[in-house]
């Protein structure tokens, strides 16, 4: 995410687009010593801050190294985990319970991508990137039809936790619904070796595909992922930059429209920019390139000076300085085109026209060079660049538009409250279609991503806390939104598996069919998985551990009480109150 904060932070920025860098790579996930092993995520800190342990870790290389690992575990009784290369999810899905357990990692789990051009399938090791995968589809003439916004994913992690695109079109926006094959190892009885590999096909075993295709890693493990491909086809994309007027009226109409839509509401400027994304003609031409700024590689001494002052902003309380910074990184997304490249090099006006692999996804910061060793991904926990929050609720369609007119009549209140959203990117809105399975949308929906500040310190308030906690539980309470598997807070998943009704029970039957023993759950995967909210504690409502209900939640001696919503009255968040402070 290249933030410019200052005019000579944008000319850099401005550099690092024009010249694409090779950055760092980022860190493994899982580091082992003689003590056994630790487990993170990307971003270096689990939604509890504590780390997750495990005795050791296996590399398995095919599928047979795959299934005597689980078999392995399964004689054993140990306690397993699948582990990827990338480690995206935010939730603590990927931490093993016990001292004993063992982690499966699928980063060495990837040679294999297998084209079928008569049936219009790919059939890919888990561990094959998403780039990977894209690339050698697109080569041998064919489009992958959907992925996520962001390519530092394996195709057995991001269909486990629902991953999407944007598109109401054709098998929808949802990889996952784009599955059309399945290959799980699962435990078995000795008689059978411990733990054999089961085969799911749409149009034989649909409701079994139903509950595997969006597993979060609790039903076994992902050996191979068959996905429906489609002809190679080329996409033009236009950003809109206007106003936010009638945003509650026209988000509908314009999912319809177009097949690759988004939209991205900048709600403190009163912004919304409409993405134009559909498939151009077949002979219209084009060398177009998706490079997300958000995704770019950037200096590591700019991504330090940006926390740092973020951080100072923080602890100004300065309203004026996030709506300023806000202004500066939304007028340079405008001129940068937000990322996009006309020839693969610089963005020099629309319509910017280019293949589907080179479009759908982006993510440039993930790649090394040993010529670069000062550029990496912006939230690279190494560097103490960004640290962030990211809240993902998935919406019924007919829900969302009074989600809109919610978030205005809050923000029209003091709509500088909300430029701290607007400095990373706003409220991304996108559209997936109705899904069969289980832990999937139930119905054509709308899905909102926000990204916030998060302190270095667990028990530090934010500013304007009590803004992001009410748009939150409005989101989830409210509005009864599902959220994104592989996202959000814990407060997200509160109540989770009464929003899928009777689908939770097919996937809770099937679950306890392929895994008997629980090998594959934990007490964090069972947290999410069930809702569980627990116990409350001093400060538990900052990280969104918890809902507030007494003031000790929040953070009183800082000035951090528990109050209601100002819109949604039911909402419980911590709020900032100065006279009370002076009272006490």
């Amino acid at each position: 995410m290249c933030f410019s904060h200052t005019l000579s932070l944008s000319v850099l920025c401005l550099l690092v687009t024009i010249w694409t860098v090779r950055s760092v790579p980022p860190q493994p996930p899982v580091r082992c010593d003689k003590t056994g092993c630790t487990v993170s995520n990307a971003y270096g800190a689990w939604p509890d801050r504590k780390s997750c342990n495990a005795a050791n870790i296996t590399y398995p290389t095919t599928e047979e190294e795959l299934r005597k690992a689980v078999a392995y575990a399964s004689e054993y009784n140990l306690k397993v985990k699948t582990v990827t290369k990338f480690s995206h999810t935010i939730p603590k899905l990927a931490c093993p319970s016990g001292s004993d357990a063992m982690l499966i990692s699928t980063s060495k789990y990837n040679s294999v991508i297998e084209i079928e051009p008569d049936r219009l399938t790919v059939t890919a090791d888990s561990g094959v990137s998403l780039r990977e995968l894209i690339d050698k589809v697109e080569a041998a003439g064919f489009s992958i039809g959907t992925s996520p916004y962001w390519e530092g994913v394996s195709i057995g992690g991001l269909i486990s936790t629902g991953s999407h695109g944007s598109s109401w079109s054709g098998r929808g926006g949802s990889v996952h619904d784009h599955v059309v094959g399945i290959s799980l190892v699962v435990p078995a009885n000795s008689s059978e070796g411990y733990a054999k590999v089961i085969r799911v096909e749409e149009g034989r075993d649909d409701k079994l595909l139903n509950a595997v295709k969006v597993s979060l890693g609790v039903l076994g493990v992902v050996s191979k992922v068959k996905l429906s491909i489609e002809k190679a086809f080329n996409r033009s994309i236009t950003y809109n930059f206007t106003s936010d007027v009638a945003l509650e009226d026209i988000f509908m109409e314009h999912g319809k429209k177009f097949e690759f839509g988004d939209i991205t509401w900048y709600p403190s400027r009163k912004t919304a920019v409409y993405r134009y994304d559909f498939r151009s003609p077949v002979n219209a031409s084009g060398n177009g390139v998706n490079d997300f700024i958000g995704f770019q590689s950037n200096p590591i001494l700019i991504s330090k000076g940006v926390r740092a002052l973020e951080k100072s902003l923080e602890a100004s309380k300065s309203e004026s300085g996030k709506c300023k910074t806000a202004d500066t990184t939304l007028a340079y997304k405008k001129v940068t085109g937000n990322g996009l490249k006309n020839s693969g090099l610089i963005f020099t006006g629309y319509p910017v026209i280019g293949n589907q692999g080179k479009i759908q996804t982006s993510g440039s910061c993930l790649y090394s060079s040993s010529m670069r060793i000062d550029v990496s991904c912006a939230w690279d926990p190494r560097y103490n660049g960004l640290f962030f929050y990211e809240t993902t609720a998935i919406f019924p369609l007919s829900r969302f538009r009074d989600f809109i007119i919610d978030v205005k009549k809050l923000r029209d209140m003091k709509p500088e409250r909300l430029c701290g959203i607007d400095i990373y990117n706003g409220i991304l809105i996108r559209f997936i279609k109705g899904s069969r399975a289980y832990l999937g949308q139930t119905e054509d929906s709308v899905v909102i991503d926000f990204n916030y500040y998060r302190a270095d310190d667990a028990l530090t308030p934010r500013l304007n806390q009590d803004v992001m906690e009410e748009m939150e539980q409005m989101a989830f309470f409210k509005y009864e939104a599902k959220p994104h598997w592989g996202k959000n807070r814990k407060v997200g998943f509160f109540g989770v598996k009464q929003k899928y009704g009777p689908n939770f029970d097919k996937f809770l039957e099937v679950k306890n069919k392929l895994d008997p023993k629980k090998m594959f759950s934990s007490e964090w995967s069972d947290e999410i998985l069930f809702g569980r909210e627990g116990s409350k504690y001093d400060g538990c409502a900052l990280e969104g551990n918890c809902v507030c209900s007494e003031d000790r939640h929040c953070s009183p001696s800082k000035g951090y009480f528990c109050r209601q919503g100002l819109v949604y009255t039911q909402a419980r968040v911590c709020r900032f109150s100065s006279s009370q402070v002076s009272m006490a």
